[in-house]
């Protein structure tokens, strides 16, 4: 008999497999499961069980070398990487149809919602040539940048520290495909740049150390220099105190905003708004790598103050993130 936490996390692995092919994310065998139990061992669906009809001898309880060999999934390798290599508790492996039909000739995803843009923003993709994934390692690397990924004619990976949360954004993405899709019957040519490379034009030659007082003082520079914030900026009365803070180090940078312009530069998180983040997710940020509003959703980067506030800024400070990355690092 399983009782306590095990038959619980189990329930709730059926739950979401029900969920899943309810909504046509799964079929037949395909996808798999799993969920962190303590830091050495996990529960993960069985090979060829079929996540609609899960039970609970359909989930097996492993350490994450699977020392025991017991029947789990093709895709253990992933998993037990995954939980090697990031805090989440759960992962959520399925094929979209709607999802890998769009991925299987594109290779990014062109946002049309605000939604799309703050939930998801850029979504990685990694390639595939084999049925199941064979180079997990390029998962782990796409995963640094988003919670969410896509393997090419394969699937998508998705983690959280609930199943819920793993599952919004697969529906999340599946929803901005058919967004896409509908805008393309209405304008055909709408998608028409998605396989262009977008190429930066960096503000200036020079590099800079991250998140010197010389780097942060160029963005400032910049801000101050942009037609879009300034104007923006008076519209909608862009006045606040926004900081910027590294983990680990006393560091921080606080913009003085009046009216879209940075009037002043502190250096406290004496601010109704500050985003922290460690050194790594922050050179993703400035590399163009992972966006700043789609980061703090995700949990990647921390926010001390409310996001629905800070969001009525949305398109201003969308644009200071852009800027971010126009100032080279080094």
């Amino acid at each position: 008999m399983i009782f306590g936490k095990e038959k619980a996390l189990k329930e709730e692995m059926i739950k979401i497999g029900k969920r899943l092919s309810s909504l046509r994310l799964v079929v037949g065998r395909a996808g798999n499961l799993s969920c962190r139990w303590d830091e050495n061992n996990l529960l993960v669906t069985a090979t060829a069980s079929a996540l609609g009809e899960l039970t609970l001898e359909d989930i097996l309880k492993v350490d994450l070398d699977n020392s025991e060999k017991k029947k789990v999934t093709s895709e253990f390798p992933l998993h037990s990487l995954v939980y090697r290599n990031f805090p989440q508790k759960v992962i959520i492996h399925c094929h979209p149809a709607l999802t890998n039909a769009y991925f299987a000739v594109y290779n990014q995803l062109k946002p049309l919602t605000f939604e799309t843009k703050l939930y998801l923003g850029n979504i990685p993709v990694v390639e595939q040539d084999t049925p199941a994934i064979t180079e997990p390692e390029l998962v782990i690397q796409a995963l640094k940048t988003s919670n969410l990924v896509v393997v090419k004619n394969h699937g998508v990976v998705s983690i959280a520290d609930k199943f819920r949360d793993a599952l919004y954004l697969i529906e999340e993405l599946e929803e901005a495909i058919k967004t896409a899709a509908v805008a393309r019957i209405f304008k055909p040519d709408a998608l028409d740049d998605l396989g262009k490379e977008v190429k930066e034009n960096l503000a200036a030659d020079k590099a800079y150390l991250m998140f010197s007082p010389e780097h942060i003082q160029a963005i400032v520079d910049l801000v101050n220099q942009d037609e879009f914030i300034a104007n923006k900026g008076r519209e909608m009365d862009l006045t606040l105190k926004l900081a910027i803070k590294l983990d680990g180090l006393d560091k921080a940078y606080k913009f003085n905003f009046e009216k879209g312009r940075i009037v002043k530069l502190d250096f406290d998180v004496d601010a109704p708004f500050v985003i922290s983040a460690p050194a790594e997710v922050w050179e993703m940020v400035f590399l163009g790598k992972i966006d700043p509003f789609v980061a703090t959703t995700q949990g990647k980067m921390k926010l001390q103050g409310n996001l629905g506030q800070l969001s009525r800024w949305y398109a201003p400070f969308n644009r200071l993130f852009q800027l971010f990355r126009q100032v080279a690092i080094k």
